[in-house]
């Protein structure tokens, strides 16, 4: 039953700009699938979806993953800068999108981060190393034109 259900979310958010976790639980109800709301947040962190915004300034559900063409659509909507610092990159966003953004790039797995930080309009990324900040920063802004 799971995998069904896990099958016809992405097939919702797919097809439908779905914002809240209410209103998948309500489409999945449509389609014949009750699932309370503890397991639809379940089922959303084991696809990995995340929130991005479409073309009409809304959030939405889609999934993540390391496809490029996703994570650069969403960068070039979200960020207006990137610099680093010593061994942190900072990525300035649009007023409340750094959440998506930041989850997109903890999706990457890149090994050298070692963590990030994101609050409404910042995220803070931690690296190993200078070198690694400079080749991450180096590669957000090549992923961004």
């Amino acid at each position: 039953m799971k995998n069904k259900r896990q099958k016809k979310i992405l097939e919702i958010i797919a097809a439908k700009d779905v914002e809240t976790q209410e209103e998948l639980q309500l489409l999945l109800a449509e389609e014949g699938f009750r699932a309370a709301q503890p397991t639809v947040s379940r089922d959303i962190q084991e696809l990995r979806l995340v929130k991005a915004v479409n073309d009409e300034g809304k959030y939405r559900y889609i999934q993540s993953g390391n496809t490029d063409a996703r994570f650069s659509n969403l960068l070039l909507q979200t960020i207006i800068s990137v610099d680093y610092a010593m061994n942190m990159v900072v990525i300035k966003c649009h007023t409340g999108m750094a959440q998506a953004a930041c989850a997109m790039i903890d999706s990457m797995d890149y090994p050298q981060v070692l963590g990030t930080i994101a609050g409404d309009d910042t995220i803070f990324i931690l690296l190993r190393n200078e070198e690694n900040a400079r080749q991450f920063m180096q590669k957000l802004k090549k992923m961004t034109g």
